[in-house]
């Protein structure tokens, strides 16, 4: 007798389902597995090949940009020994690309911004000698030659500016003068606080002599020899004519 079992999938499903803290640690691992570090390859046999399969991707990857977004795009790589590798999606060399970028930035600007740069260069450089020109003629008028050509009203206002400036530099001499004084006067308090105590000096020396020349006549008054007697005031006359 044989039973036969009709199963549901549905309910019964051939695959256990992944709980979503067992699914983001097993793609972290993966990621993990896969990740390169970045610094540079110490094994040129390895460094080598890493450059050729990279390169090789990204001029593949800018070929697509180009090609899918209709953009204009170049790449130029320069191998570790030099060797020139680029890519340009224009039918043209990659310099176009590098005009558009040199017009765009400024950087570099392409000949045509070149003269216009120099012309303004020329302009600015005439200008700024007709100014000094103005200036040189001014200054000379200042001080009194080429007055022969000046109007009333051109002469009224050198005078004017004259009398401006005389102002002004007779202020700044009061002012110099005024602290030169001040600074005299600090000089002369000074000297006069040293006199004051060079004088004191000078009265203590002599007391201090006069102090000194009493206390050695003292000393002389008390060296005086002295003669005891005990007895009769004749024998005392008797006494001092023998020893005299």
């Amino acid at each position: 007798m044989f039973l036969w079992l009709k199963i549901n999938r549905n309910k019964f499903p051939t695959t256990i389902e992944e709980s979503p803290e067992s699914k983001l640690e097993r793609i972290s691992i993966e990621m993990v597995r896969g990740k390169t570090e970045m610094k540079r390859i110490e094994n040129e046999c390895n460094r080598k090949v890493t450059f050729s399969k990279r390169r090789n991707g990204l001029l593949k990857k800018a070929h697509e940009l180009s090609v899918l977004c209709d953009a204009q795009v170049g790449v130029i790589i320069f191998s570790q020994k030099g060797t020139l590798f680029e890519f340009s999606s224009t039918s043209s060399h990659i310099s176009k690309i590098l005009e558009r970028y040199q017009e765009y930035t400024g950087v570099f600007p392409p000949n045509k911004l070149r003269e216009d740069y120099i012309q303004k260069l020329k302009f600015d450089s005439a200008s700024m000698e007709e100014k000094i020109e103005i200036l040189e003629l001014s200054r000379r008028k200042m001080l009194g030659h080429c007055l022969s050509s000046c109007s009333f009203d051109e002469l009224q206002q050198m005078e004017d500016k004259l009398h401006t400036s005389l102002q002004c530099i007779r202020l700044r001499k009061t002012q110099l003068f005024k602290e030169q004084i001040e600074q005299l006067q600090s000089k002369e308090r000074n000297l006069l606080k040293e006199n004051v105590r060079l004088s004191a000096m000078c009265m203590e020396k002599p007391l201090k002599h006069i102090e000194e020349e009493a206390t050695e006549t003292t000393h002389h008054t008390l060296d005086v020899e002295t003669d005891l007697f005990i007895g009769l005031p004749k024998q005392y006359a008797d006494h001092n004519q023998i020893y005299t």
